[in-house]
């Protein structure tokens, strides 16, 4: 079948209106889409089938939940003095076996009512041109007798055993397809990695990934489909697009050779009725400056609808466009059922950094909620051109606060909120898109949300549960050139985003303080670091060993003359990609708005819990998500917390989520928002839980792993479930 050429508004483009069939119900089966559905007892697909974070279980009720006591904890044993303990992943529950991953990136089976070991597989070609220091779960294939899981770690996907933990060798190379082939691209010495995991529809997992975000050069985020039996490319969608190809006129006539990002790194999901791969997409590169891919810049930051069969679009929505604030869609949509007019209709809702709801018809695009265009503010860089226009839903309101005025600034203390306050009025006077600045641009919601990757949870009523977070951050663009020498500007390119301007680290997010790093690590491991890339630092590997040298002098002492980089003038390899490092801007640092002790710059709430009717765009209620005890007396209103993780509901009438900075691990009523039951965890579960029954009792999961906003690390997954009555 034909599409028609003829363009449409920037927002929406091209819709087909196929055969509706009618559904099975709001949990549609993820993992194999021939497959009988799933049982009630089983948590098979990441973040639950469809997405969409719900579970048929209730043995566990509104009634019973306090009574909830931990049953197991299986310690994984991986966690290591000076190495991540991020895990953020939610396992796999399939006929009473658990399979999750470790901080450090091992794939594990266990028995799911005991949390005895089963099984361990070790990845052994981590961060070779890729970053990752993390995963968010694995994808289970079946087909009558036949099982595989797919795992990747770093830029490997690997197809495993589920009954022996061992590689398939049919599979790809000896069991494993690295992603930074077939990727229609140059990917020597880029950084790619597939830290969520793929989709699966038929015989094929569908895979998006993270590329580097920072100056050129970096991998396109184009979306792959892979046959899981024989691990061979069977399709590729640009989402960067082609000459020739639909929304190549959106962008820079090079982007398609020089520009990245555009990618999905949070997770796609398929509806296996409709045969379509919803994929959600991230930003172009370099994030926050685009004189060198001027104009909308399809398909980033879009919900692609895509048929999953071939990867030809079917339909997609722009949720901003030219993307100058990092706003990545944070989390892959949900699959959900919605009533209009008495009618039912088979939807698909996504939520954003920027706190919105956006509520589609799956077979069409048409969004459920009016929206409009609305004008924002013009960037005044030179070279910059910053969209007019970007798309507002009317309904649902926001869950984040969209503006950071001086009625919002902290009250905790006198002192803090003038500090706060002149901090302000020397930045732009804030409002949502406006584009980053030499003066300084406040960021609200901030760069990890409003929403993030831990996405909502929707029930069969069509309510969405999604937690926010509600922190301010800001954003300074400084000339390149005002950075002498060659070793500083290329710190400031490569590393000042993370690191800060005066390599101060940020320790809230568990990024170190280069000020000493000559204490920690020898000058040739430092420079085997910037090669190999390590955890969430991307390798650059496409630096000349002269450039590479002199950043490593600049690092362990910055004030040196002698760190200044030259190009070997033998060291042709590297000339063209080391000379596209050419942003004429670079920014400071993504650094949150703290008052002078630390606490958020914004008055509470600092994190919330939402219920949000999808049928009429209504909320039901709103509750502060964590506490800083220290700040509250007892009986007094929470504070809430930054969050990272996302929600889980129940037929129980129970909602499950941990996510929060103070190590709590908490239920709610879902009809009212009522803390029902709530426990300290050994480590910050900053992931989303999963829920299963294995021999007629109902188990909550969570991975503890904590390490993130200042809190301890931790390398466990405990489980919790009701007493057995003797």
């Amino acid at each position: 079948m034909k599409y028609p050429d003829k363009p449409l508004p920037k927002t929406m483009h091209r819709k087909l209106i196929w055969r509706s069939w009618p559904l099975l119900g709001v949990s549609l089966p993820l993992v194999v889409a021939a497959a009988a559905p799933q049982s009630n007892r089983d948590w098979p697909a990441y973040l639950g089938e469809g997405a969409a974070h719900y579970s048929a279980a209730q043995q566990i009720t509104t009634a019973d939940v306090a009574r909830l006591a931990p049953a197991w904890e299986f310690q994984t044993g991986d966690i290591a003095p000076g190495r991540s303990s991020e895990m953020p992943c939610n396992p796999l529950i399939v006929d009473g076996i658990l399979y999750g991953v470790t901080a450090q990136l091992a794939l594990f089976a266990l028995d799911a009512a005991t949390g005895r070991e089963l099984w361990r597989f070790t990845p052994d070609r981590l961060n070779q041109g890729g970053q990752g220091s993390f995963s968010r779960g694995l994808a289970l294939w079946r087909e009558g007798a036949e099982r595989r899981l797919l795992f990747t770690a770093g830029p490997i996907l690997h197809a495993i055993d589920p009954a022996t933990g061992k590689l398939i060798p049919a599979f790809g190379d000896r069991g494993r397809v690295d992603l930074l082939d077939d990727l229609d691209h140059d990917t020597r010495g880029l950084s790619l990695s597939a830290n969520a995991p793929g989709a699966i529809y038929r015989d094929l997992i569908i895979l998006g990934m993270r590329v580097g975000e920072g100056p050129a050069p970096a991998a396109p985020g184009h979306i792959r489909a892979y046959d899981v039996r024989t691990g061979k490319r069977r399709w590729i969608f640009h989402t960067i697009p082609h000459p020739g190809e639909y929304g190549y006129d959106t962008w820079s006539p090079d982007s398609w050779k020089t520009n990245g990002g555009a990618n999905c790194w949070a997770g796609l999901v398929v509806d296996p009725e409709r045969g379509l791969a919803f994929v959600p997409t991230g930003s172009a590169a370099f994030d926050f400056w685009g004189g060198d891919r001027i104009g909308d810049n399809l398909f980033a930051n879009c919900l692609i609808a895509l048929d999953a069969a071939t990867g030809k679009r079917r339909w997609h929505f722009q949720f901003v466009h030219h993307d100058l604030w990092d706003y990545d869609l944070p989390a892959p949509p949900v699959l959900c059922e919605v009533t209009r007019a008495g009618r039912k209709i088979a939807a698909v809702a996504q939520v954003t950094k920027t706190g919105q709801v956006w509520v589609f018809d799956r077979e069409t695009g048409e969004s459920l909620f009016p929206w409009r265009e609305e004008p924002v503010p013009p960037s005044d860089l030179p070279g910059e051109v910053a969209a007019k226009t970007q798309p507002i839903p009317s309904k649902p309101a926001p869950f984040a606060r969209q503006r950071f005025t001086e009625d919002e600034v902290t009250t905790r203390t006198p002192a803090a909120r003038e500090a706060v306050l002149r901090q302000l009025r020397a930045a732009t006077p804030h409002q949502l898109y406006d584009p980053p600045s030499e003066r300084g641009t406040v960021i609200l919601p901030g760069f990890h949300g409003g929403a993030e990757w831990g996405g909502p949870a929707v029930d069969p009523r069509g309510v969405l549960y999604v937690n926010s977070t509600e922190m301010v951050w800001t954003v300074q663009m400084v000339p390149a050139a005002v950075l002498s020498a060659d070793a500083r500007t290329l710190y400031a390119q490569l590393c000042a985003a993370c690191h800060g301007a005066n390599r101060e680290g940020n320790a809230v997010a568990s990024i170190p303080s280069l000020a000493a790093i000559s204490a920690r690590l020898q000058p040739e491991e430092i420079g085997e670091r910037l090669r190999r890339g390590k955890g969430m630092m991307p390798g650059f590997n496409f630096l000349s060993a002269a450039s590479r040298d002199a950043l490593v002098s600049f690092l362990i002492a910055p004030d040196s003359a002698e760190a200044t980089a030259t190009r070997a003038p033998s060291d042709t390899a590297n000339a063209d990609a080391s000379a596209k490092l050419s942003s004429p801007y670079v920014m400071t640092g993504h650094n949150r708005f703290f008052d002078p002790d630390g606490y958020p710059a914004i008055r509470p709430p600092w994190g919330t819990l939402n219920a949000i009717d999808l049928n009429t765009g209504d909320y039901l209620w709103k509750r502060p998500l964590g506490e800083s005890p220290e700040l509250t007396a007892p009986g007094e209103t929470p504070t809430g917390t930054a969050n990272y993780g996302g929600p889980v509901v129940t037929a129980g009438g129970v909602l499950f989520i941990a996510a929060t900075r103070d190590e709590k691990f908490r239920a709610f009523s879902a009809a009212t928002g009522e803390i029902l039951w709530e426990t300290v965890l050994p480590a910050a579960g900053y992931a989303t839980p999963a829920t299963y029954e294995v021999g007629g009792r109902q188990f909550v999961v969570i991975a503890c792993g904590g390490g993130k906003l200042g809190t301890k690390s931790g390398g466990s997954y405990t489980a919790f479930a009701l007493p057995v009555r003797p």
